[in-house]
């Protein structure tokens, strides 16, 4: 089998369940273990089956080397069952560690426990709450959807949250801002709403908390003085709560307005704020 072929049928940003309906065969490859500098650590998996292929443990030689393992023992021409393979010039990479490998055949029992991981990792997923579900609240749902996040959007509108990716939970309210209160330690809040005076008391909502990772507005610098100014009149002026607040979300490096921009990088100022937030409170 050549590399084309090998490295042909990759299915990014599905459910893996999804890939496990349509696919008759499939062999589950896990890292077991790294030593050194790895592309991915212990625990991250992939499947393959005959044709395609879902998720990644690292990409490049190493892949590649995994893959082709796992297609011979779906053809029942060779394969083993664990692999050791050294990330160096000998496979013509330069990570410099070394992945242990295992491969096994996807039974219903090992389905079941990749159901059962995956329940896991949803419950430690940090949870984004994204007040709006306009042009930018939809285009940063569907740009969180395949990050290691929660995602709930929020809304007044009904019609608005028809169009969003299918994993996102939704909440339909009256009162968005009343919602804040509730939400978990190291929450994050993205003020994306069709109203200036909405967003203005979602906001103060949050950052009259110190315990979220990450609150951010949509806007512009005269917006941010707009809400500064009506912060003072409402006697939360606080210095604090604004060196809190992210205004405009998706900083200024690139110039560019579109709502799948804003969203790309507003997703990386969240994975930022949070991997900041995990170790401030050793979570």
């Amino acid at each position: 089998m050549t590399r084309r072929e090998i490295l042909s049928g990759f299915i990014p940003g599905s459910d893996f369940r999804a890939f496990l309906a349509v696919q008759p065969e499939v062999i589950l490859i896990e890292i077991t273990g790294t030593q050194g500098s790895t592309p991915r650590e212990a625990g991250t998996f992939m499947l393959v089956s005959e044709k395609a292929v879902w998720g990644t443990i690292g990409g490049g030689q190493f892949e590649y080397i995994a893959i082709g393992n796992a297609r011979q023992l779906l053809a029942g021409t060779g394969g083993v069952d664990t692999m050791d393979i050294p990330l160096g010039p000998e496979i013509g990479q330069c990570c410099g560690g070394r992945t242990q490998l295992r491969f096994r055949p996807v039974t219903g029992a090992v389905q079941t426990e990749l159901d059962r991981r995956h329940k896991d990792d949803e419950i430690e997923q940090p949870e984004v709450h994204i007040f709006g579900a306009g042009h930018v609240g939809r285009a940063l749902a569907a740009a969180l959807a395949p990050l290691p996040v929660s995602v709930t959007v929020i809304e007044t509108r009904e019609d608005e949250l028809s169009n969003l990716p299918v994993a996102t939970a939704t909440r339909l309210v009256a009162m968005p801002e009343a919602l804040v209160r509730d939400l978990p330690d190291g929450a994050v809040v993205v003020i994306v709403t069709h109203d200036h005076a909405l967003d203005f008391l979602i906001a103060r909502e949050a950052l009259a908390r110190t315990d979220l990772a990450y609150t951010g507005m949509i806007g512009s610098a005269t917006k941010r003085a707009t809400f500064a100014s009506w912060l003072a009149r409402e006697g939360n002026g606080e210095r604090n709560w604004l060196d809190r607040l992210t205004l405009p979300i998706g900083g200024s490096a690139v110039k560019d307005k579109r709502p799948e921009v804003i969203a790309a990088m507003t997703a990386a100022e969240i994975l930022a704020a949070l991997a900041a937030y995990r170790q401030y409170s050793g979570s």
